[in-house]
């Protein structure tokens, strides 16, 4: 006799909620919200997002969920609706408030789970959209596995300038022209009003389209859904779409822990380089395989890099933006043209249970299009996200090299104890050709939340300096930004890495070729000048930010906040 396989139980976690004499309290409290008797007898599906006010990454988040829950709801389920906090990149760029960003990636996993975990969904629709929030609801999934998957809410659409299409980069490079005396304050001006159309999260392939990107493919992510601009009138039949995914997956009891495998982690972070993605994959990347119980290190990165070629040229570094990506044939053309080169595994599982090769195999090619290329033709043969290890980051700094930039920079430092210094600076034009801007005191711990650096490496770009001038930095930075920019140095300064020990004039060289970063001294050296070596006093010593930086791990070990036990 064959055994019949027990179904999967689409209330394992409400009904301890929901059901019983006991449970009397919790149903009448849940009847003034609106449900009934039979909605006791369904799943509970947590639609949870970060809509807010203080971008246009997330601004359509809150109407997007709807959508998701009449999926919900069409399908037999019982949605709530769960909204969690944000932290604009781009808004809060130079201050003190992007310390904000990376402790906010913490916080938004945290919250979700919380939430979840409470209230017992049976599983749980995650909507996110910027740049941490994406990390921070994948990072909650796996935390909690329950049957569920990130939505993003999709890209702004271009902006346009004296006759071409720009995104949110060509403004912060634009305030370092204008500083530089290469762009009027006119022009900067009409850049500034023109530049964000509407809602959506930054055009380019920087942190919120890599993620996406590299999430789709992950597995953690319907295939198809994830292309569509935020404003498209076909989000809102995506979002439906997506309420009825959740509930299919969940009938099958499929939860994260079946989908992804470290070859699932190996795939996205394949599809970030050849897209021309964010440094911050990497950060992000650690973190959320940390959650999953996947071992991932620093030492992953470089082989998939060298073993993957670009195949679409995006910004910041190519033409073409994630609304291009969209209209040729969406993150999906670019999956099956790495499958089908080899590049990436296309057994791996998706929130459907078919595999990516299943999903994508029919992906729909605009006649014409020339964003994405195939393996064979791609002119760049190996992506640019690389570790650079060396006396000066011995547990590894990460760049993003892009064509055009050479493969050795060799230079005096020029030493600054925060991000505002350096930018002063350069705006200043106190920076020139061969110099290495070096920031430090802004990593996890020291600034803490590691800042990004796009205010000032998007004006040593537009200044001219590009090419010529180098900069790292225990910080981090956008995925806009482009340049010869080392970032994610380790050990930081504040926990006595070797970058508390430079001085100006010390000459500093950047090999992307050998993928190494040193400066020309000795061990020795190094140790005698850290002799004298003092901990600074902390910038904050209390709030959500003195937490975080007495638990934050190294940028090497994706920044993840631990509790010791």
């Amino acid at each position: 006799m064959v055994e019949t396989p027990t179904k999967f139980d689409m209330r394992h976690r409400s009904k301890t909620i929901h059901d019983g004499r006991d449970r009397a309290a919790a149903r009448a409290m849940l009847r003034a919200i609106g449900l009934g008797d039979d909605d006791f007898r369904k799943p509970v599906v947590g639609v949870a997002h970060s809509w807010i006010e203080t971008m246009p990454c997330n601004y359509g988040l809150k109407k997007l969920a709807q959508e998701v829950k009449k999926g919900i709801r069409e399908a037999g389920g019982v949605p709530m609706e769960v909204n969690t906090v944000a932290i604009s990149d781009g808004v809060t760029m130079g201050t003190q408030g992007m310390k904000a960003s990376l402790i906010s990636r913490e916080v938004v996993a945290d919250s979700i789970e919380l939430v979840a975990e409470g209230h017992m969904f049976d599983a749980i629709v995650i909507l996110a959209a910027c740049d941490k929030t994406l990390p921070g609801s994948a990072m909650a999934l796996l935390r909690m596995d329950i049957p569920g998957f990130v939505l993003y809410g999709g890209t702004i659409m271009h902006g346009h300038f004296q006759g071409r299409n720009v995104t949110i980069q060509d403004v912060f490079e634009g305030i370092g022209a204008n500083a530089a005396g290469r762009m009027s304050d006119e022009d900067l001006l009409e850049l500034e009003k023109n530049a964000c159309p509407g809602a959506g999260a930054c055009g380019g392939q920087f942190t919120a389209n890599t993620m996406a990107t590299a999430i789709e493919v992950l597995g953690l992510s319907p295939v198809g859904m994830a292309s569509t601009p935020q404003v498209d009138p076909k989000k809102e039949i995506i979002g439906r779409k997506a309420g009825q995914v959740v509930m299919d997956q969940l009938e099958q009891g499929l939860k994260p822990s079946s989908i992804v495998t470290r070859q699932s982690f190996i795939n996205g972070i394949a599809s970030a380089n050849a897209t021309g993605g964010s440094t911050n994959i990497v950060l992000h990347f650690m973190a959320m395989a940390k959650e999953a119980g996947i071992p991932l290190t620093l030492d992953d990165f470089n082989p998939v890099s060298d073993n993957t070629p670009v195949i679409a040229s995006l910004k910041p570094y190519g033409p073409y933006t994630a609304v291009d990506v969209y209209e040729a044939g969406g993150i999906e053309l670019i999956t099956r043209r790495l499958i089908e080169g080899g590049k990436i595994d296309g057994s791996q599982l998706t929130p459907t249970g078919k595999t990516l090769w299943d999903e994508v195999k029919n992906a729909e090619e605009t006649p014409g299009q020339q964003v994405v290329t195939t393996v064979e033709n791609a002119e760049k043969k190996t992506g640019g996200l690389l570790v650079l290890r060396g006396n000066l980051a011995p547990e590894g700094g990460v760049i993003k090299v892009g064509p055009g930039l050479p493969e050795i920079h060799k230079g005096p430092a020029r030493v600054f104890e925060s991000e505002e210094d350096a930018m002063a600076a350069v705006t200043g034009q106190q920076i020139g050709p061969g110099d290495v801007v070096v920031i430090r005191y802004e990593g996890p711990r020291g600034g803490p939340g590691m800042r990004e650096m796009l205010g000032v490496t998007a004006a040593i770009v537009g200044e001219g300096l590009g090419d010529s001038v180098a900069l790292l930095t225990d910080g981090r930075f956008s995925g806009a930004t482009r340049g010869l920019m080392v970032g994610h140095v380790a050990p930081e300064a504040a926990m006595q890495g070797p970058i508390a020990a430079l001085e100006d004039g010390d000459v500093i060289t950047i090999d992307t070729k050998a993928k190494t970063l040193d400066v020309d001294l000795t061990d020795e050296q190094i140790a005698e000048r850290m002799k004298s070596w003092q901990p600074r006093t902390p910038n904050y010593t209390k709030g959500v930010f003195a937490k975080y930086a007495a638990l934050v791990s190294s940028a090497a070990e994706g920044a993840i906040t631990k509790a010791e036990f």
